[in-house]
């Protein structure tokens, strides 16, 4: 109870803008399905919004009613700043010769992708010729496929009047460290170095040092750092600010930790390498107990908490549900006279909104704006939208939504997201899809994801093949994540066959899954020979079966006698299964 009264007693300080910033905006009701805009909304936003997109939450498949979806999991939050990955791949392509090619290679990787030989052959008979804007989009295109890819890059470096770019390098080596084919990234540099020694930057290997995280090979990241001095590049504390950012991504957070104490001699303790830290835990993580003991030993070493400190550790709490704590440390953040960054307010909205004070929430949304002159971007409006989703407050989310519509925000591929989740049949589904192609906003990988297990759930392939065609089509998949989504799916539909088509595609492709979903695959496939392999005759006796790797009858049964019956289950992916 005390904790519910400090609450509302803090809370009291955003109430008093409540009202007004509720009746800022209306839902007119409208019995048709047709779309029309909103009277209210300013001229140059009313020319830029598509009409269907100026209401479409305001139509009845919409309703309060719907169920929600729980969200994967390695998703990103709305409220973090993630830092870029991966180098963009794609670039824009301007020139009409260039963007014909474009369609030339890219219909011979649809055609013959699978094929290197006839790839290679097709390509040697073509009169394309490449330019680094046509290397670079093409490997875009062909990213999850390294052999085509590689096919390509290395047709694209014979042909006379073309030489490569440090870009073309990069999107390689890239396309190569994530599919785990580090002998020949190194090779790729080797040449670079060869070709000219300038070529070879901190770029290149902190491209390396990422791909060596994401496979948790945190020793070969540390070595490639170590291998700045033999490409005769500086080791700054930009550059180990970036081994420790790599290391905390990818969820290695207690090895950056680690480095951070054993090279304070030649790397001094700094703010900004324990916020890194203090992020990876909080945001990445998601351990508020290890992000605390960082927070302590901060103090303790004598780093003084800054801005960055705060909004990581308020966001922490925030995502947790923690509103209590979200609230202390934002007051202890002002009274130490820290002004809060958008980070901070956005987290604080993202807490007041998943403990249902939307009213607050939005009052805040509307104090900053007036006393900080910080208006609120699509991040703070995703980090109330998607808790209203969450909560099923689909009105209250739709509200959100026109509102943000209204000042010129326009949604990002995360605010469908939060929508997409609460939707319950397939036409809501290409309804909204095609919503969002109007407003510019393209489909990524996890969007497809999400879909192809939304519609696993649902028993309905045809749209499940549908989008995987269609993520085929659009060039961003499949990946690996998506092979595995798509292999669990069919097989807890009972579509062993299916499954194991894709399995087998996707090992031709060279992906590699990691050693715990290896297993679980093959736990897959072995229960389905096994229940091949059983045989019931007429008195309905099951025969022993002696086949390799199938255990027999009687010794299954002295094993389950002797062993206690205790099954734990796990997740993944989305689903849930017993441990084996």
């Amino acid at each position: 109870m005390r904790g519910i009264f400090i609450i509302r007693s803090k809370l009291s300080t955003f109430r008093a803008p409540a009202v007004t910033c509720s009746r800022s905006f209306t839902v007119l009701p409208y019995s048709s399905n047709k779309c029309i805009a909103r009277p209210y909304l300013d001229p140059p936003v009313a020319r830029l919004l598509p009409l269907g997109l100026c209401s479409m939450f305001s139509t009845s498949k919409f309703g309060p009613e719907l169920a929600g979806f729980n969200q994967r999991n390695d998703e990103k939050d709305d409220d973090e700043n993630d830092e870029e990955i991966d180098l963009d791949l794609g670039c824009s392509v301007d020139n009409e010769v260039v963007s014909e090619d474009v369609g030339t290679i890219s219909k011979l990787l649809k055609d013959f992708g699978s094929n290197r030989k006839e790839f290679r052959d097709k390509l040697e008979q073509c009169d394309v010729k490449p330019s680094n804007e046509l290397v670079v989009e093409i490997l875009s295109l062909a990213r999850n496929d390294w052999e085509t890819a590689f096919t390509f890059f290395v047709w694209a470096g014979k042909q006379q009047g073309y030489v490569r770019s440090v870009r073309e390098y990069h999107s390689m080596i890239s396309i190569l460290g994530k599919m785990r084919k580090f002998d020949t990234a190194w090779t790729l540099i080797d040449e670079m170095r060869k070709f000219s020694p300038s070529l070879v930057n901190s770029q290149t290997l902190l491209i390396m040092i990422r791909k060596y995280c994401a496979v948790h090979d945190v020793g070969k990241a540390i070595n490639t750092f170590h291998a700045y001095k033999r490409f005769k590049l500086e080791m700054g504390i930009d550059d180990f600010q970036s081994l420790l950012s790599a290391l905390c991504r990818y969820k290695n957070v207690q090895d950056a930790e680690h480095l951070i104490f054993c090279n304070k001699d030649t790397y001094p303790f700094d703010a900004k390498s324990f916020n890194i830290v203090l992020n990876g835990w909080c945001n990445v993580v998601g351990s508020p107990r290890e992000a605390e003991r960082v927070w302590m030993e901060m103090g303790n070493v004598g780093v003084k908490h800054d801005v960055v400190s705060y909004s990581s550790l308020i966001s922490c709490y925030s995502k947790g549900g923690n509103l209590n704590k979200v609230l202390r440390l934002f007051e202890r953040m002002k009274k130490e006279c820290i002004e809060p960054d958008r980070k901070a307010y956005n987290a604080v909205v993202h807490a007041l909104a998943k403990a249902r004070f939307v009213p607050e929430a939005m009052s805040l949304m509307k104090s900053i704006e007036k006393e900080k002159g910080m208006k609120p971007n699509i991040v703070t409006y995703n980090s109330l939208i998607k808790p209203l989703c969450k909560a099923r407050k689909t009105e209250e989310a739709k509200q959100v939504f026109e509102e943000m519509l209204e000042k010129g925000i326009f949604p990002t591929i995360r605010t469908y997201h939060a929508f997409m989740r609460i939707l319950r049949t397939g036409e809501e589904v290409f309804e909204l899809l095609a919503k969002m192609r109007k407003m510019g906003c393209e489909p990524t990988v996890d969007t497809y994801i999400m879909l192809i297990r939304k519609f696993c759930r649902w028993r309905d392939f045809d749209n499940v093949l549908l989008l995987w065609d269609e993520m085929k089509e659009q060039g961003v998949g499949p990946d690996l994540s998506s092979y595995i989504v798509m292999i669990h799916g069919l097989f807890l539909n009972g579509k062993i066959e299916e499954a194991h088509g894709y399995y087998k595609e996707m090992k031709e492709k060279g992906m590699r899954p990691n050693e715990k979903v290896e297993d679980m695959i093959q736990s897959w496939f072995a229960g389905k020979q096994y229940a091949e392999q059983r045989r019931i005759d007429s008195k309905g006796n099951v025969s022993d079966v002696d086949k390799e790797g199938i255990v027999k009858k009687p010794e299954r049964e002295g094993n389950f006698l002797q062993q206690p019956e205790v099954r734990r289950v796990v997740r993944g992916h989305g689903y849930s299964f017993w441990d084996e």
